[in-house]
Parts: structure tokens; sequence; C-alpha cells
């Protein structure tokens, strides 16, 4: 009988584990932009100037300059909006940020080369957990924890600006 009742707290502990989700759920003040620093490493989530919640980034793997051509390893520096997120992201999740622009085009044009693409907010695979390496092709990465409440806070349509 004693087992019986330490199986079913069990397996009622397991069920209500297997019920929590990547995916939360927001309803406070909307994020009216996202500001990311390289040089101090922080991205901010703002409303109308307030900061909500501010985190520790990693950026790509040659982090000062600003973007130029594909594989150059550098985050892109500028204004742009976050246009799409990825549920099914193999860094957690993720949302995706409206690189290249026209002047960015433009540019790696103009050196004769690809703009590149893809650059995303996403989480960190384990081994890069720490958060002390800038490792990422050109995303800016935070902790999955971290990535679930950006992923829920900051809408589709959202500027960001991404600075030195």
């Amino acid at each position: 009988m004693q087992f019986l009742k330490v199986w079913l707290v069990l397996a009622m502990l397991l069920g209500l584990g297997a019920c929590s989700s990547k995916f939360k759920t927001y309803d406070g003040p909307e994020v009216t932009h996202v500001l990311v620093s390289k040089s101090a490493r922080r991205m901010y989530l703002l409303h109308n100037g307030e900061v909500l919640k501010a985190y520790r980034v990693g950026l790509g793997f040659a982090p000062t300059g600003d973007k130029k051509v594909r594989g150059d390893g550098r985050t892109p520096e500028g204004d742009y909006l976050i246009d799409r997120r990825n549920p099914n992201s193999q860094f957690h999740l993720s949302i995706g940020i409206s690189y290249p622009n026209a002047r960015d085009i433009a540019e790696a044009e103009a050196l004769g080369k690809s703009p590149g693409g893809d650059i995303f907010i996403h989480g960190r695979p384990r081994k890069y957990r720490d958060g002390r390496r800038d490792w990422t092709a050109g995303c800016i990465a935070v902790r999955d924890r971290e990535m679930e409440d950006i992923y829920a806070m900051v809408k589709d349509g959202t500027p960001i600006r991404i600075t030195p």
C-alpha cells in the first residue's frame, strides 16, 4: 500500500513536469523597443524608454565592428525590426532580426559579396551556457530561460537598435 502511494505521488509530479512548456505568456507593459549594446554585452527590453528587462548577451565570434558580409562573424549594427519567430530553433527558441536592410545590401554589393542573413536572438547550447564567450555567427544569444521570456514579450514588428 505504501509503495502504491509513493508511486502515485511520483506519477503526479512527473505529469505536472510534462505540462511545463517553453512557451510562456506575458501580460505586462508592451515592449516598444529592444536595445542591444554590443560593447556592454547587454540587451534591454524597453517600454517607452523604461527598462522592463535587461540581459547579458553573447555576440558573433568577431564581436567588434559592424557586420558587412556573410561569414565575417560580426553582429550587425543599426536599426532593424523583429520580423519572425522560430519555435523549433536549434537554439531553443529564436526571434528574427530584419537584417540585411537596403544599406547593408548596398555595402556588401560594393564589396562584391553577400551580406548574409538569418540573424536572430536565440538561446544557447549547453557548451556556451556560461555566457562568457562570443560564439555565434552574428546572432545575439541569451540563456534559454531568458529566451522564453523574450519570445513571449517581444512581438513581431518591434524595433531593435544594435549599437557598437
